[in-house]
């Protein structure tokens, strides 16, 4: 533990060490202190661990943090450095998300081995994708084309492409650029057709409540506008229940006062889907993306989420 900084707790994989450097880099600048006030301590997490079988089998996306917030809540690491998307909406008590970082590009990125394009893809063609969201949109835009299970790291997937194990995949753009492996891209998605994860493309730190001083030395790295977008973003999927087994895609956009969300839900096999489109102050944003949730929700009616039990 740091008496000047503060330690820093993250997954060990490229693109976690990534963000962790990146929150790193930010705080020094921020106090002026050197590297080795920010140490970075790598912890193994479940789902790291887990790679035999789709994590909403083993225990949702929460597997990807169990550990790391085991450490901060016994006072291991003081910070906790996060892919927003693999937050849980609910955080065990005495844990809180004390910033969000300048959100990166969130659009979902199509890397093809036999075509450069989703649309482009011959009948028959395998993607790759541990999703069930982006394999929900697949089977919506693409029926005729396969999708399946892909798990691991960036690395390890782009590896499996390249051995042919499939057509192509889909990864974050945001953690491409992060990676400086923008240029293995062939596609970007558009929002309209590919709405990402909430949270997708944006870095949160979390930290004890009762840390006022980490709390204190990241609030100059709090982005408003990232903040207010993820509370809505998060709000929407807290009020739908969301995890690892429901294909939800939701993205809020900050324009001066005013936020505008969107929000999809889709079934499984990408046959049904249901989106909605909230308005509201940005101070309102919590509200905005609750409201979105009631609304899609009466819109999809019961029947609709009886599968996602």
């Amino acid at each position: 533990m740091q008496t000047d900084g503060l330690t820093i707790g993250t997954r060990g994989s490229a693109l976690a060490l990534a963000q962790a450097h990146e929150t790193r880099r930010r705080l020094m600048a921020a106090h002026g202190l050197p590297v080795e006030a920010f140490p970075v301590e790598v912890i193994s997490t479940s789902g790291d661990r887990i790679q035999d079988r789709p994590l909403s089998e083993a225990g949702g996306k929460g597997l990807f943090i169990k550990e790391i917030e085991e450490a901060l809540l016994d006072g291991r690491i003081d910070i906790a450095v996060h892919s927003s998307k693999d937050m849980p909406t609910l955080l065990p008590d005495g844990l809180v998300i004390a910033a969000f970082l300048e959100r990166e590009d969130p659009r979902d990125a199509f890397i093809g081995r036999s075509a450069p394009r989703l649309s482009e893809l011959p009948r028959g063609a395998v993607v790759g994708s541990s999703s069930l969201r982006r394999q929900a949109l697949i089977r919506r835009l693409r029926p005729d084309i396969s999708v399946v299970m892909f798990r691991g790291n960036v690395q390890t997937r782009l590896r499996k492409l390249a051995e042919g194990q499939v057509d192509a995949t889909l990864l974050a753009n945001a953690g491409l650029k992060r990676l400086g492996m923008a240029d293995v891209i062939t596609e970007l998605l558009p929002l309209e057709d590919f709405p990402p994860a909430p949270g997708q493309g944006a870095i949160c730190i979390e930290t004890r409540a009762t840390d006022a001083r980490a709390i204190g030395m990241l609030a100059p790295l709090r982005h408003a506008e990232t903040e207010a977008a993820l509370v809505c973003e998060r709000a929407f999927l807290a009020f739908l229940d969301g995890s690892c087994r429901t294909p939800i895609a939701g993205y809020a956009r900050i324009e001066g006062d005013r936020i505008s969300f969107s929000g999809m839900i889709l079934s499984p096999d990408g046959s049904e889907t249901h989106q909605i489109g909230q308005e509201g102050r940005a101070l309102d944003a919590e509200a905005v993306g609750r409201a979105a949730g009631q609304a899609i929700r009466e819109k999809a009616g019961a029947r609709f989420f009886e599968s996602w039990d």
